[in-house]
């Protein structure tokens, strides 16, 4: 079992000692939700990939004087939400995109057959229609509780909004999708396999806290 990575520790290491073995561990450990998160806010992979790259560098180039940062992670995505917003602000594009990677999910549920790859993929692709349907503030605050696994607090200190904020959009988040995604478990119930339903419980399971 791969063991836990410490943000704190690494960036106590990194702002104390200017190790660059743990600025590249952080670094493979927080880009890719750096970037998924970042892609919510510009329209293009390739622009979140650069912003998150510039972050980072910014960092290592001033760890020095980011030893008085408490939480790390929290300020990198504070910090990926700014420039992304400064992004936009320059090119007037701002858009929520669909979010292809289910790496998670999939890996998670082995199809027993070609059918239930499709299905599994159907499915896959009506919840992220359902979560890009979501107001952009609640379609982030979804996606970062059940994608990144954050908590209230967490996204509030990130969005800058309160707690109760980010408690109020999630149960709109999840009223929303659990209507959008009724229709469509009503629609395969009498056709589809059982395992189309478990497949359902089973990625709502993953995503959950």
């Amino acid at each position: 079992m791969q063991k836990e990575v410490n943000i704190n520790d690494l960036w106590e290491r990194i702002t104390v000692d200017s190790d660059s073995k743990s600025f590249e561990v952080l670094f493979h450990e927080l880009n890719p939700k750096l970037i998924k998160f970042c892609t919510l806010y510009v329209h293009y992979q390739q622009v979140a990939e650069e912003i998150v790259s510039d972050v980072f560098v910014k960092c290592w180039m001033d760890r020095a004087q980011m030893r008085q940062v408490l939480k790390p992670e929290t300020y990198l995505f504070i910090a990926v939400k700014n420039h992304a917003l400064n992004y936009n602000k320059r090119f007037s594009s701002m858009q929520i995109v669909n979010i292809d990677d289910h790496s998670g999910g999939s890996q998670l549920i082995n199809s027993a057959s070609p059918e239930m790859e499709l299905e599994k993929k159907e499915l896959l692709f009506k919840m992220d229609q359902a979560i890009a349907s979501l107001p952009k503030q609640c379609g982030i605050i979804f996606r970062l509780i059940k994608e990144n696994g954050m908590k209230y607090k967490e996204v509030a200190e990130i969005l800058n909004i309160s707690p109760r904020t980010v408690h109020t959009q999630m149960m709109r988040a999840m009223k929303k999708m659990t209507k959008a995604m009724d229709p469509y478990l009503t629609k395969k119930g009498n056709t589809a396999p059982d395992n189309i339903t478990t497949t359902l419980l089973i990625l709502l399971i993953f995503m959950s806290n």
